[in-house]
């Protein structure tokens, strides 16, 4: 492997203490994107009280975040590589902490939906320049190992701190409030992150192709739309256009970068069996989860009745199962070996998925918080070892666009499984039968139903919150069972592509 970095500068990294407080600095970045991500659940309810979206806006707003940043992330975690790995994560963070005031103050669907996809934007700086400054950072195989551990234990951290900091917000001011929450971490991460952080750079790059990047960016966006709709209105003309153009300029991407003497994305990466395997296993993983992730507040705010503060405590054992997952995943990788661990960690949480089918609106915590832990558990160990072999596949010139690519499988497997499962939700939802006098809009999501019930008469609301709450679980059920089965199917999968796979050892 061919260091980006000079000798002296290399030694420097490998013997300094200082780089382990660069890394505090990167893992504030994940953290900032990781609360973001999970607060938007939690606020769900209010903003659909408060903006009033159609069923399918509430969707594209959950969803159009990580739509746009699977196009653009291999397109900026090359143009880290080019321009400076440092310089475009604290310009990225300090957008995101911008983006995230118009995020707050959004007065229509419209408006928050554009504001989502502005953030994703902002967001597709961050995550490949952290993944790919730890490659740089830290040379020796071990210590990288921990420190992808803490990475990705600081993600699970967000996804405890996001919900919890969210609900003690959203029950002492307005929904915009959890938004606001980004900007003294960002603020913090720019003004550490400029002293601390080493610039690190691909020193013979060739130039940032702008036909790439919009081919990159039309297929993917194009592909996602496509997949959206046909979950959402069938395999209409305008959805199969959209599919064929996505495929199209997808097509056109690869084949333009095997042809180019300094690709955006060398293709040549994806002939690594344990390249390949890590990623297909990350994309289908976080396709599998998505649908409990975005639900999972709502069941536990408008079903069950849990108050928003209460609502992100339930959802703490996911959180810690996979911080202490994360911080040892390394070491299990190397005392059993990569396929135990990964295969074994997916195959936990499809169990756990195949267990939330029992869920009913008076379900007891202990099932609920014993399958979130262990679907942490699970989800810990595995997407820290498919970081760390992914990281470990390349030289260090090009760790910024294969960090990218293992960030755009879990930010496509993100949109995919919102707009899979999350219609599936919404479908079974749709079709429930209310008492009499039901408006319209409470059949376009359950946090309209809620909404309207509180204008009815006691008795018919009483009628339409449980028709609506029954739907609601019908579609839950479904969403889990079908998560359940995409996870076990991909243990099985990543059973044999990671066949032989190792971690690198020090020396």
């Amino acid at each position: 492997m061919t260091s980006t970095l000079q000798p002296a500068a290399t030694t420097e990294a490998v013997t300094r203490p200082g780089r382990w407080l660069a890394l505090s600095v990167l893992v504030l970045a994940v953290l900032l994107v990781a609360v973001d991500a999970t607060v938007l659940g939690l606020a769900t309810p209010y903003i659909s009280e408060d903006l009033n979206p159609s069923g399918t806006q509430l969707l594209w707003i959950g969803d159009v975040y990580s739509f746009v940043i699977a196009g653009l992330l291999v397109s900026m975690g090359s143009l880290g590589d080019r321009i400076g790995r440092k310089r475009i994560l604290l310009g990225g963070a300090t957008a995101f902490g911008a983006i995230s005031v118009l995020n707050a103050y959004a007065t229509t669907p419209e408006l928050m939906i554009l504001a989502r996809a502005l953030l994703g934007v902002a967001g597709a700086t961050l995550m490949p320049a952290t993944l790919a400054l730890i490659r740089n950072l830290f040379h020796d195989p071990r210590e990288r190992s921990l420190a992808v551990g803490i990475w990705g234990a600081t993600a699970s951290a967000g996804t405890a701190v996001g919900p919890i900091a969210g609900g003690f917000l959203l029950e002492h001011f307005w929904w915009g409030s959890v938004f606001l929450i980004n900007l003294p971490v960002m603020a913090v991460l720019v003004l550490v992150g400029i002293r601390t952080l080493p610039e690190s750079r691909n020193p013979n790059p060739g130039p940032w192709d702008l036909i790439s990047v919009v081919l990159s960016l039309v297929g993917m966006i194009a592909v996602v739309y496509a997949v959206k709709e046909a979950a959402t209105h069938g395999f209409t003309w305008p959805v199969l256009g959209t599919a064929l153009l996505g495929a199209t300029a997808l097509y056109g991407f690869v084949h333009r970068q095997l042809t180019m003497p300094a690709p955006l994305l060398d293709m040549r990466l994806f002939r690594h069996r344990g390249f390949s395997g890590a990623v297909l296993a990350d994309l289908l993983t976080v396709l599998g989860m998505s649908g409990l992730v975005f639900f999972l507040s709502q069941y536990l705010q408008l079903v069950q009745g849990r108050r928003p503060f209460e609502a992100g405590l339930a959802e703490l054992p996911a959180a810690a199962g996979a911080v202490a997952a994360g911080l040892i995943a390394g070491r299990a990788a190397r005392r059993f070996s990569v396929r135990a661990v990964v295969s074994g960690g997916l195959a936990a949480v499809g169990l756990a998925l195949a267990a939330l089918t029992a869920l009913g609106p008076s379900t007891g915590y202990p099932l609920l918080g014993a399958a979130l832990l262990v679907v942490g558990i699970g989800a810990g160990f595995s997407f820290t070892v498919t970081a760390d072999v992914i990281l470990s596949s390349v030289p260090k010139d090009q760790a910024g666009a294969a960090s990218a690519v293992s960030e755009t499988a879990y930010e496509l497997g993100a949109a995919l499984g919102i707009a899979l499962l999350g219609s599936i939700v919404t479908g079974a939802y749709r079709g429930f039968t209310g008492p009499a006098g039901t408006p319209a809009q409470a059949h376009e999501s359950l946090g309209a139903a809620v909404q309207a019930a509180t204008e009815m008469p006691p008795h018919t609301a009483e009628a339409l919150l449980n028709a609506s709450r029954d739907a609601f679980l019908h579609g839950l059920h479904l969403a889990s069972g079908a998560g359940a089965a995409v996870l076990l199917g991909t243990a099985l999968v990543a059973w044999f592509l990671l066949k032989g796979q190792k971690l690198e050892s020090a020396g």
